[in-house]
């Protein structure tokens, strides 16, 4: 029983070793399909305690274990929560080991020994995925380390949302310092306590460049109370962040802000639309346009401004697809409507590394299609869906069910958004998306790599 799993990734031991002691690390490699949450982060390699949290109030406590920690070849963790240890046995071994050419050794041979009763073939998917995300991270980091040295201060709103969580974990396991601006007041150095109508003038002081995350969900009906909360959580904060960074002398030279492809408009037929396209004429377009002029401060006073304007994100830990992941795995997905209308979507993963390049790339500015360069049809989507699940989609959703639940504003420019967005500016940069067609992406997410 148990499962050993072992691949090379392309980069020296210490750096690997020094990727997994940092904070973060657990949340970039625990599964998203996987109902867990990361509760708390070791301290150490060698003897802190890590926590997950398991559907149920059920607590996985992994310590680290001061017997096999071996820098930087080995680390040890050990389950040792309270009654489920006693009936599930997991101690987990983490090896090092260098490769390649004597001179060089640039390469690091990853193995996971777990012995535990739980059969392998339960497990390989998990470890299969945490390879693979451990090579892409390290990947994106050593092309970022190449176009800046020195780690950042990044300050960031939203922090806590699922955008927020894949990013700044990346950003941490690759050395760089977050500041996280929360609502209430601070609790640990790390937090400064951010007030959108009225932020403190020291804010942004010592910081290198703000991602602003934070808005209030667009999902729900389009009543004219939601679409206020909506423009109010974000044109007005926006504006204001941006004032502040440009007024503060020890403060951020890039602004970045989030932003969406409702800026062009919830349906352009087949027309293929780049960031130098005109907007639509909707609310959401509008608002995506006020928006995006929100951050105008910070652009006058010279900083760089870059706004990533947002595809459908998928991740089983939020929006459409962990709405679609329980339907099509129990055989009730289906196409919406005619299957016509066009989905620009991106990987979570590669979202934040379209973060990760605006944060170090200095020709990147103003506005970034962060959309895979694959855009498909509802159809194809859901075709796809239903092969890496390996199930039918064989029940369409009438058009009266969003309508039904998001009214006819909502539905149509949400559930029934149809937008074909090329991706120019990264593609212009030379950007390398790690899945840059959608069932490939479907498969990492959600588990399902043949042979992995």
């Amino acid at each position: 029983m148990g499962i050993t799993y072992s691949s090379v990734v392309d980069a020296p031991i210490s750096e690997v070793f020094g990727w997994h002691a940092r904070p973060g690390a657990i949340t970039r490699l625990t599964p998203p399909w996987q109902p867990v949450r990361v509760g708390q982060e070791a301290s150490s390699l060698r003897d802190g305690r890590a926590v997950l949290l398991l559907p149920g109030g059920v607590r996985w406590v992994a310590a680290h274990q001061p017997d096999g920690y071996n820098p930087p070849h080995q680390f040890v963790d050990q389950l040792v929560s309270a009654g489920l240890s006693s009936v599930l046995s997991w101690r987990h071994t983490h090896m090092f080991s260098a490769e390649g050419e004597a001179e060089a050794e640039n390469e690091t041979r990853v193995s996971d020994d777990v012995q535990t009763p739980v059969p392998a073939s339960a497990l390989r998917q998990m470890f299969a995925y945490r390879h693979r995300q451990l090579a892409a991270d390290l990947a994106a980091q050593r092309w970022a380390a190449l176009h800046r040295s020195e780690p950042l201060t990044v300050a960031v709103t939203g922090a806590s949302g699922v955008v927020g969580t894949a990013l700044t974990a990346l950003l941490t396991t690759g050395g760089h310092q977050v500041i996280r601006l929360v609502r209430h007041p601070a609790k640990t150095d790390g937090e400064r306590q951010w007030q959108p109508d009225q932020p403190d003038p020291e804010l942004l002081a010592g910081v290198d460049a703000v991602v602003h995350l934070a808005g209030t969900s667009i999902a729900g009906r389009f009543t004219p109370a939601h679409k206020r909360a909506v423009w109010d959580s974000r044109v007005g904060p926006t504006r204001r962040l941006a004032e502040l960074a440009a007024a503060t002398a020890d403060g951020p030279r890039t602004f970045i802000s989030a932003s969406a492809i409702g800026y062009y408009g919830a349906d352009r037929g087949d027309e293929i639309l780049g960031e130098d396209s005109a907007p639509g004429n909707d609310f959401l377009a509008s608002l995506v346009v006020d928006w995006e002029a929100a951050t105008a401060p910070a652009a006058e006073a010279g900083l760089r401004v870059v706004q990533v304007r947002t595809g459908i994100v998928q991740t089983p830990r939020g929006g459409t697809l962990k709405l679609l992941f329980p339907l099509f795995e129990a055989g009730l997905g289906g196409r919406l409507g005619s299957g016509r209308q066009w989905l620009s979507w991106i990987g979570i993963d590669d979202l934040a590394d379209v973060y990760l390049r605006a944060l170090v790339d200095p020709a990147l500015s103003g506005p970034v299609n962060a959309v895979a360069p694959d855009p498909v049809r509802n159809l194809d989507y859901t075709r796809a869906l239903g092969k890496v699940l390996r199930r039918p989609t064989i029940v369409p959703v009438p058009g009266f069910g969003p309508r039904l639940l998001l009214g006819a504003e909502g539905a149509r420019e949400l559930a029934e958004a149809s937008q074909r967005v090329r991706p120019d500016a990264l593609l212009a940069a030379g950007h390398t998306f790690r899945h840059a067609r959608l069932e490939p992406a479907l498969r990492h997410l959600l588990g399902h790599v043949p042979g992995a």
